[in-house]
């Protein structure tokens, strides 16, 4: 979105285009944002480190493919169509067997890891596509 003269310009986000430049996994890059939350979309494929958001609560939103969020006394299986809140302080990972499109919804500057610091999964935030 911009402004020109006071106006707001509208702009179409097409999901498909955004995830075609995605190139990395478990790098979630920004697409939107709204009400200091935002719009993230990522590619997953293999299993992510064990952590939690001591703080904010996090939606995954399976977009095309199937992944599971794994608690450590239960597993969710998602499908397209499908999402999840996980809500905050409650530890969690989550594993494609294949790869998977996901957005995400989440506070502004939310590290992807959480509590937890991995130089291989830990992605920087701000990170626009």
């Amino acid at each position: 979105m911009g402004h020109v003269l006071g106006t707001t310009i509208m702009n179409r986000i097409n999901l498909s285009e955004k995830f075609a430049r995605l190139n990395e996994h478990w790098r979630p890059k920004i697409v939107g944002e709204l009400n200091g939350q935002e719009v993230k979309i990522a590619r997953f494929k293999g299993t992510f480190v064990w952590h939690r958001h001591e703080h904010e609560d996090e939606l995954f939103l399976v977009w095309r493919g199937r992944m599971r969020v794994e608690f450590r006394e239960q597993v969710v299986e998602l499908s397209e169509g499908e999402m999840l809140v996980v809500p905050r302080g409650v530890e969690h990972r989550t594993a494609a067997d294949e790869e998977v499109e996901v957005i995400l919804f989440e506070p502004a500057a939310m590290r992807n890891t959480g509590n937890v610091t991995s130089e291989s999964l830990t992605a920087p935030t701000g990170d626009w596509i």
